[in-house]
């Protein structure tokens, strides 16, 4: 069922903020440079690594990535307009197999990352535009990092992390002005798998996965201002992300994941938040956490999925915020833990159809306006599962499975 609402919460505010910031933008664009992109992938993208470690004396890092279009630009004391359209059409996957046998030494350090499209763009004391399209209609986008073996040791630990994202846009300000629109949609499959495998690990050690069709991370601070909208769409099968964890013998032994269809975050401070946002998903989302020991000092599983995310916050006086998210992919998340003899067990599965969070400065005298439209129609489900077969210290479990999840406030971030 759809919920719409109009949410005010306000101190006072001096209203020219907004309109001052937004016609120094403007002003700013006619006279700055301009930059057009255009870029077409058609065929695939791979990468891959194997490694195979006896006896590490010294840390093992390895990185393995995988990007079909990436974009980058900057600017200082100026203003700049960027024009962008990002198509992918192939595959890109990437890969990290690395065999540890014997003892290893040092920290282990593992990420492999795949991509589709790729924005990124920051300003610094300046003026920033930005018209983003990106589409990936290729098949697949998958990172995956296996990493250990039956006998192997770390006994520096490590992490493992496994990353996959079929469209992102990421900008940065600094006393700046960022405005524009964004543009992303997706029919590509997006998985990440990330696992670990050990005998021995005596420190700590977290194994993450993390896979998003649409991502949009926006920050800005040092009198900054934001004015974007933001449209997103997922069409694809499904997008999922698998995260394990096992050890024969672990102290702090961690397995993480995250999965999200669409996802949009801004965080602004010293200026204003104008954000309006559609996000449409109709891919099935799923998360899984596995972690594993037959001794463990402490031992976690966590997993996260969501069909549309949007959270806007500003550490200054005036958001807007005009939001429709439409969810009818399910979204099925577990995380599960299974040992015998330890201490402290944690496990946490959370899952949603639509998500909402904006937030405005308290100290300042904040004012906040929401108008809100979510509708889900898949079904969305959370199972945490917790198996110990011999005596340990402390449980602590939870499961959280919401259909539509909105809040708004205006309060300090320790209340």
């Amino acid at each position: 069922m759809a919920k719409h609402a109009l949410i005010r919460l306000a101190g006072t505010i001096a209203a020219t903020t907004l309109c001052v910031a937004a016609a120094a933008t403007e002003a700013a664009a006619q006279d700055g440079t301009i930059v057009l992109n255009e870029q077409l992938q058609l065929g695939d993208i791979l990468s891959g690594q194997t490694l195979n470690v006896v006896d590490a004396q010294d840390q093992v890092t390895v990185s393995t990535s995988a990007q079909g279009n990436a974009f980058s630009g900057a600017v200082e004391n100026d203003s700049i307009t960027v024009s962008s359209d990002q198509d992918m059409r192939g595959d890109s996957t990437a890969r990290s197999d690395v065999t540890l046998g014997g003892d290893t030494d040092g920290v282990v350090n593992v990420i492999t990352q795949a991509g589709g499209n790729y924005l990124a763009a920051s300003a610094y004391d300046a003026g920033l535009t930005v018209e983003a399209t990106q589409s990936n209609t290729g098949g697949l986008v998958s990172a995956t990092s296996e990493v250990g073996d039956s006998d192997a040791r770390l006994l520096a630990g490590g992490s493992v992390n496994a990353s996959a994202v079929s469209n992102t846009t990421a900008l940065y300000g600094e006393g700046s002005a960022i405005d524009g629109s964004i543009d992303q949609s997706s029919s590509a499959t997006v998985r990440s798998f990330s696992r670990i495998q050990s005998q021995y690990v005596p420190a700590e050690t977290a194994v993450t996965s993390e896979s998003t069709i649409n991502a949009v991370a926006v920050t800005s601070g040092q009198t900054s201002g934001q004015a974007l909208t933001i449209n997103q769409t997922s069409t694809s099968d499904f997008v999922e992300a698998d995260a394990s964890a096992n050890a024969g013998n672990a102290w702090d032994l961690a397995s993480r994941a995250r999965a999200s269809a669409n996802r949009a975050v801004l965080s602004n401070q010293g200026g204003s938040v104008v954000t309006t946002s559609s996000q449409e998903n109709s891919s099935f989302v799923r998360a899984a956490a596995l972690t594993t020991a037959y001794d463990y000092g402490r031992a976690e599983a966590r997993a996260t999925g969501a069909g549309n995310e949007l959270s806007v916050g500003n550490n200054d006086i005036y958001v807007e915020i005009d939001n429709t998210q439409i969810n009818s992919g399910g979204v099925d998340v577990s995380a599960t833990f299974s040992g015998t003899n330890g201490y402290d067990v944690y496990v946490g599965a959370d899952a949603v159809g639509n998500s909402v969070t904006g937030y405005a400065c308290s100290e300042c005298e904040g004012y906040l306006e929401a108008r809100n439209s979510q509708t889900n129609s898949g079904d969305v489900s959370a199972q945490a599962t917790t198996v110990v077969a011999g005596s340990n210290r402390a449980v602590i479990t939870g499961a959280n499975a919401v259909g539509n999840s909105a809040s708004f406030y205006v309060s300090r971030p320790t209340h």
